[in-house]
């Protein structure tokens, strides 16, 4: 699919606020993907449709998960997740995209999980460093992820399990796994 087409299928289940966000993910997507040797047109297609359910009906969405969707414990750790999961049954019912590759970078890209492909690693920094973010931490994994993928994407979960634990806020057991498989990938590379 092209790029403009997409846009174009994407912008009306979006607000502007989020459309602008999503070109920055588009962008750096693409910079990250050129950088670390991931298909950049997948890597592209991934980024504009990775929000695609992020505004559509908390309990559309829950009935979704609960009756079709393998991803059922998501239903306990609080609404915001919920789009990554539908955003992927979406885009392959409503929009037609088959590749997996894409689907699971859309479907990972807010918790991450063990063990992610190259193009599920791109999208979910992507989303989590693109331009328009502004909040404490982010200037210091754009840096990492100018030199090393993994480290920045282990300081950024550091920064989203932090900020969840100062909330009291329960974390998403593959986020920690992830966090957990990226350090001991390290530890093991560093001996």
């Amino acid at each position: 699919m092209e790029r403009e087409a997409a846009l174009n299928k994407v912008k009306p289940h979006l607000t502007e606020h989020r459309y602008q966000h999503t070109l920055g993910v588009v962008d750096t997507a693409i910079s990250l993907a050129k950088r670390y040797g991931a298909d950049q047109n997948k890597a592209e297609l991934a980024a504009i449709f990775h929000d695609y359910a992020k505004f559509r009906d908390k309990q559309e969405m829950r009935d979704l998960v609960q009756s079709t969707l393998k991803e059922k414990d998501v239903l306990g750790y609080g609404d915001e997740l919920l789009h990554a999961p539908c955003g992927a049954y979406y885009v392959k019912e409503e929009i037609g995209i088959k590749d997996e590759e894409v689907l699971n970078a859309i479907r990972y890209h807010t918790t991450g999980k063990p063990d992610m492909t190259l193009l599920e690693k791109v999208v979910f920094l992507a989303d989590y460093i693109e331009p328009g973010r502004q909040f404490k931490g982010v200037s210091e994994v754009r840096e990492l992820s100018e030199k090393d993928l993994d480290e920045a994407i282990i300081k950024s979960l550091e920064n989203t399990i932090t900020f969840l634990m100062k909330r009291r806020q329960p974390v998403y057991p593959d986020t920690l796994n992830t966090y957990n498989q990226l350090i001991k990938t390290k530890r093991s590379l560093d001996k």
